[in-house]
């Protein structure tokens, strides 16, 4: 937790696990305790849910706007679940969310979602280097 409370500028903490595996609460938690840490919003073409609120734990969007992204090179990752309702989308846009010029960011997602992440900001996807300047990653196990 040092690396994080001395951020300065341009690192992003990754919390990751499988879905249901308990990231959103470690998430929260880590977020609680250190609010200067900056958060990224997901979004996903699934249906809201009672309690939540578009903005805040997803943007809540449809199939045209997951369209237009991955159209205008703006989608960095995107995974799709087959629900019984039809297939979810859950997905990250470079949409200025993140400056790392200016802060620390903390993001939640699945292995998938974290590699597609660095392919997406690599300039050479063999190698395992990006913009970014520090991937630390909490595997959540369960």
């Amino acid at each position: 937790m040092k690396e994080i409370a001395e951020c300065v500028m341009g690192k992003i903490f990754y919390v990751m696990g499988k879905s249901a595996s308990g990231k959103d609460t470690v998430y929260k938690q880590i977020h609680s305790r250190m609010p200067e840490l900056k958060t990224v919003r997901m979004y996903t073409t699934r249906p809201i849910r009672d309690g939540e609120t578009d903005g805040v734990e997803y943007f809540f969007v449809d199939e045209t706007y997951l369209h237009k992204c991955r159209e205008n090179g703006t989608l960095i990752e995107c995974r799709t679940y087959d629900t019984v309702y039809g297939p979810w989308n859950y997905f990250t846009v470079d949409d200025g969310q993140i400056d790392l010029g200016h802060g620390c960011y903390l993001v939640m997602g699945t292995l998938e979602s974290y590699e597609n992440s660095l392919l997406y900001t690599s300039e050479d996807a063999d190698e395992q280097t990006s913009d970014i300047n520090a991937w630390c990653l909490c595997h959540i196990k369960r």
